[in-house]
């Protein structure tokens, strides 16, 4: 850990001037309490910091949560080795690619029945909440169980023990994108009738006790939840594909699900703050997590440390070293298929931009994290399933 400023604490070896200055800017924030702890695998974001943990006082910045908003990953332990695989793995990955709906605008075609109380468990809590998600996104329900694009994967992996894991990232998908989006302009719009000028735009902020504040609470809380039950679905599917592939049941002998973009209430410093994680797990003592690395490199099982100075918060990846578009002009798609080696993917150039060279070494985040998380399990993927 380094003080940058007294508001802003810093795990990050790897860390670019620009991204660095944006920190600071959210930082300086009047609201920020009692200061921003930036995460090793910091990067440029929309208006806050990917890889930072704000505590705010009163105040919320849409923008700082982000647009998918309650983004997370799960992982299931299952009973099989690397021996009960097939040495074929193709066949399995096609039949996760079949049962879950992969890219960006992606829909189921029907409501498959594991959805339906989760389905009707968000309609539940729309209705207390007393707002209609299909105003924001009206195909929502047949979003729930599909993955999505960009860094969003599903992948079987094998832990130091040779055990199969069956691990996913998804978030809130076009909903809570929507969602998002609309109450960033609302952000704005108070801010130009307010005539309150800002260091970045992006860091329009909600005041508590207002209308709006308490609307985008309800929504977000919904999106999140929302967020959390996509990735229920969707393991459940992998579940039944891997047991179907196998020709025996799963035995889920571990399940965690967390988030790392989401906002909640916490108590820090002594003072109730509202925190904003964008690109960060919670990391309370002995709390579970999932530290995912690149599609060709490893991911981490951990468990938190509860360190205080940086709000009880851990990385939630490798972060980017290149943008999309910057790993497309740098890299080959030999390249790409020389870090896949040994892993089952689709073998297509629309996955450049996620070449593992495109982010931060994983081994140098974790060893930044060191006093943040303890490693559980170090987990290598055999499959990679990815939405274009």
């Amino acid at each position: 850990m380094q003080h940058i400023t007294d508001r802003l604490l810093s795990w990050a070896s790897l860390l670019e001037e620009t991204t660095e200055q944006q920190a600071r800017t959210t930082a300086r924030m009047p609201f920020v309490f009692p200061h921003l702890a930036l995460m090793p695998d910091a990067h440029l974001g929309l208006g806050a910091t990917v890889g930072s943990v704000i505590p705010t006082l009163g105040a919320v910045m849409p923008a700082a949560v982000g647009v998918d908003i309650g983004c997370g990953m799960i992982a299931v332990r299952t009973q099989f080795s690397a021996a009960d695989l097939p040495s074929d793995l193709r066949g399995l990955r096609e039949q996760i690619e079949r049962a879950i709906p992969l890219s960006a605008g992606a829909s189921n075609r029907k409501i498959v029945a594991t959805a339906e109380p989760r389905i009707a468990e968000l309609e539940t809590m729309a209705e207390a909440a007393g707002f209609d998600p299909a105003g924001a996104h009206g195909g929502w329900r047949n979003q729930l169980g599909t993955l999505g694009s960009g860094n969003h994967f599903i992948e079987v992996s094998l832990d130091e023990a040779d055990r199969v894991w069956l691990f996913l990232h998804s978030g809130s998908r076009g909903v809570g994108n929507k969602i998002a989006q609309r109450h960033i302009r609302v952000a704005k719009q108070l801010m130009r009738r307010w005539w309150i000028e800002l260091a970045d735009p992006d860091l329009a902020y909600l005041v508590e006790g207002t209308p709006e504040f308490d609307r985008y609470i309800a929504e977000l809380r919904w999106a999140q939840h929302f967020a959390l039950l996509n990735r229920e679905e969707m393991m459940d599917r992998v579940v039944r594909q891997l047991a179907e592939v196998l020709g025996t049941a799963v035995d889920e002998q571990e399940r965690i699900n967390c988030h790392h973009n989401f906002t909640q209430r916490e108590t820090h410093w002594g003072k109730s703050v509202w925190v904003s994680r964008k690109g960060a797990i919670q990391a309370r003592a002995g709390q579970p997590g999932l530290i995912p690395g690149s599609m060709g490199t490893a991911s981490y099982v951990v468990e938190g440390l509860g360190n205080k100075p940086s709000l009880e918060s851990s990385p939630h990846g490798a972060g980017r070293r290149f943008s999309r578009s910057a790993a497309r002009k740098t890299f080959t798609h030999d390249e790409l298929r020389a870090a896949m080696v040994g892993i089952e993917y689709r073998d297509t150039d629309a996955f450049l931009d996620e070449i593992p060279a495109a982010y931060k070494d994983i081994d140098q985040v974790m060893a930044d994290a060191a006093d943040l998380v303890r490693v559980r399990h170090t987990l290598r993927q055999v499959v990679n399933v990815k939405g274009d």
